[in-house]
């Protein structure tokens, strides 16, 4: 499982105020904590700095991989954002995200195919929300098939199949189940990714709503997710089922995890 450490987004104070006053010191030691905690990207996003986006998103890239020697995970709907930023980035980030929403699709294509990266496609379409798994394989089928038509391999592009709240429509669990299980048996090869607390919003317990999706999630096929590494009942959780699952040989990651005294909530 591929995890991205989801802390460093300016929808949150903290790290709006940091971005704000460029605390760098702030900056990489959350990151720093996501890394150590099995990150193999941390997200970055400065959306909520409308007119300053590209400059604050630019300082989060210099910032965080002055200290840490971790690829990215460009955060924004933003083309100008994001074609800035990747130019500052060290070796292939990952983009998040591009959708079939035709502005969108039209700006981003030529950012990433311009350089080297790994890409997020969002199962988003021109009209409306996806509610249900055949409308996100469409949209996801028909992102992976306009990338991989632009020259983009398959291994790098992650489908996101747009995880939803339940608390707003019961049935987005397993909507998001069945999407990431139909487009990993349809495309060999292919990734799928999520941001995992989206389930949950609006829900009281929310981190129990999440360890358990995540399991259910690894269960249906999802190869990577966007998550709070630091949490480390949902990593002990996440380690367990790859066990369960058959992807840890010789249960040596699940042993090593419970001798580090990192196998919280036993």
């Amino acid at each position: 499982m591929i995890i991205v450490g989801e802390k460093i987004n300016t929808s949150r104070k903290s790290i709006e105020e940091a971005v704000k006053k460029r605390d760098a010191a702030f900056i990489i030691d959350i990151a720093r904590d996501q890394a150590e905690a099995g990150a193999h990207y941390i997200d970055v996003n400065a959306g909520t700095f409308v007119d300053q986006e590209v400059d604050c998103l630019c300082w989060l890239v210099e910032t965080v991989q002055s200290k840490l020697d971790l690829p990215l995970c460009l955060d924004s709907p933003n083309p100008k954002a994001l074609s800035e930023a990747i130019k500052r980035h060290k070796g292939e980030p990952m983009i998040n995200s591009i959708s079939l929403e035709q502005d969108r699709l039209q700006s981003l294509l030529p950012v990433i195919t311009s350089h080297p990266c790994h890409v997020v496609a969002l199962c988003m379409a021109q009209t409306s929300m996806p509610t249900t798994v055949e409308e996100r394989v469409q949209v996801g089928s028909e992102l992976i098939n306009k990338l991989t038509d632009e020259g983009v391999p398959l291994e790098r592009i992650y489908v996101d199949p747009l995880v939803q709240p339940v608390a707003v429509d019961i049935g987005m669990g397993i909507a998001a189940l069945g999407a990431i299980n139909k487009i990993m048996k349809d495309f060999p090869g292919v990734n799928t990714i999520c941001g995992l607390s989206n389930i949950s919003f609006g829900l009281p317990e929310r981190h129990l709503i999440n360890r358990n999706f995540l399991a259910l999630c690894v269960s249906y096929g999802l190869s990577a997710a966007i998550l709070d590494p630091t949490d480390k009942q949902l990593m002990a959780t996440l380690l367990a089922v790859e066990m369960l699952l058959g992807q840890d040989e010789y249960c040596e990651n699940f042993i090593e995890a419970y001798q580090d005294g990192r196998l919280v909530g036993g």
